[in-house]
């Protein structure tokens, strides 16, 4: 039993054995993929993705003199949401107050300080000058007295006479360099008056104008118009918790929605391909039913690393030539800028192109079945076609896929 049990088991091994062959063995049939050539213009193309911005916008600026009062950066605690209606005078955001707040409290009791000073200054300088003024009295007094004593003696012994002149000749010369001192003491007075008033007004003003500026850290709009975020370099928005500085301190914008602009970024291997004027055609992401029409502005001179992206990228504007209302800021876009275009020319899918030997051909239809290894020149391709300078015309057909028996082809020469 077991003896036959292992010759059937070897019965079914070959035949199924035997039936893998043959299906094996039956051919594939050919299934071609044709096309015809194609004639027309040829576009050489880049595609880039984008995002709509006003081309002129104005911008909500927040106070104008933080440098000036020693403030540099001043951080946003509210700021209306973003696509916002707003009117001329609207209020669109509030800063923090707690920096300029603390300096000015510094301010005021620097202010309170030197105004002590300066009465302390005032009281001092009039208790010196009215010392001053009542020795000068005096010294005038002795001096008129030696004078009156000097008339007196006229009639006394010349010793007496020369004494009574030696001590009119000294009061004269204390009262005159005493007047001397005064003078000078009154122009110190003076000077200190004036420095201590200068660095009083000057503390002043700076109060003032921190009183000023703290004003303006409630933001209104210049004009009519929608809020729009501001960006920053990475392409983050700003918002309640960012800050704006001394150099930069714009808060938001207001766009002019009549020219719109695509921003994109074009990779440094393409780059090289783009001038300003090309035309484009722009598709907004959130429309795909709708095309406009535009043409390249500006194309950056040096590139740049942009957040998750390995190579380096280089800003291009693109201007859309339309204006529609469905066209708002920070709305994603696809850009195809027109690079080349090569007027009446044959082209034929690039997937029709072989080579070997340096020698470039295609699978060209002949009359009924037949099929033709064709040698073709090529000219400019781009993504997806490619042109055929010589070897093919406008009424042929080409085959996609490689045909079964094209090893055993002879290639047909120019």
């Amino acid at each position: 039993m077991k003896y036959k049990k292992h010759i059937l088991i070897s019965i079914g091994i070959m035949i199924v054995a035997g039936l893998w062959l043959i299906l094996r063995s039956e051919s594939v049939p050919y299934d071609p993929i044709r096309v015809p050539v194609a004639r027309g213009d040829f576009q050489i193309n880049v595609y880039t993705s984008g995002e709509l911005e006003a081309k002129n916008s104005e911008d909500i600026q927040g106070p104008s003199r933080l440098r000036q009062v020693g403030v540099h950066n001043a951080q946003i605690a509210e700021l209306v949401p973003e696509g916002t209606i707003v009117k001329a005078g609207d209020w669109v955001a509030t800063l923090d107050r707690t920096d300029i707040s603390n300096r000015i409290l510094d301010r005021e009791d620097q202010l309170e300080r030197l105004e002590q000073s300066y009465i302390q200054l005032q009281l001092d300088t009039t208790m010196e000058m009215r010392n001053a003024r009542n020795e000068l009295i005096n010294l005038q007094f002795n001096y008129e007295e030696a004078r009156i004593t000097l008339e007196q003696s006229q009639y006394e012994p010349p010793a007496t006479i020369r004494q009574a002149e030696i001590n009119l000749e000294k009061a004269e010369r204390a009262y005159d360099q005493a007047l001397h001192n005064y003078e000078l003491r009154q122009e110190q007075a003076q000077a200190r008056m004036n420095e201590t008033t200068a660095q009083l007004n000057q503390v002043r003003r700076r109060y003032t104008d921190m009183l000023e500026v703290m004003e303006q850290f409630d933001i209104y709009a210049p004009k009519d118009g929608m809020v729009i975020y501001r960006r920053n370099w990475d392409g983050t928005r700003f918002g309640v918790g960012s800050q704006i500085n001394a150099w930069d301190n714009t808060v938001a914008t207001l766009p002019d929605f009549s020219v719109m602009l695509s921003r994109t970024y074009v990779n440094e291997i393409d780059i090289s391909k783009i001038r300003v004027n090309q035309p484009a055609e722009i598709v907004v992401d959130a429309f795909p039913d709708r095309t406009f029409t535009g043409f390249v502005t500006e194309v950056a001179n040096i590139g740049e690393q942009r957040p998750n992206q390995d190579a380096r990228v280089f800003e291009v504007r693109i201007e859309v030539n339309q204006s529609d209302t469905i066209m708002r800021p920070a709305m994603t876009t696809k850009n195809t800028i027109i690079t080349h275009v090569e007027e009446d020319v044959i082209f034929i899918p690039i997937e029709g192109i072989h080579t070997v030997d340096d020698v470039t051909y295609v699978y060209r239809c002949g009359g009924g079945n037949r099929v033709y290894k064709q040698e073709v020149i090529t000219g400019m391709r781009n993504e997806n076609e490619i042109v055929i300078r010589e070897g093919l015309s406008e009424d042929d057909m080409i085959h996609l896929t490689v045909p079964p028996n094209a090893d055993d082809m002879s290639l047909t020469m120019l």
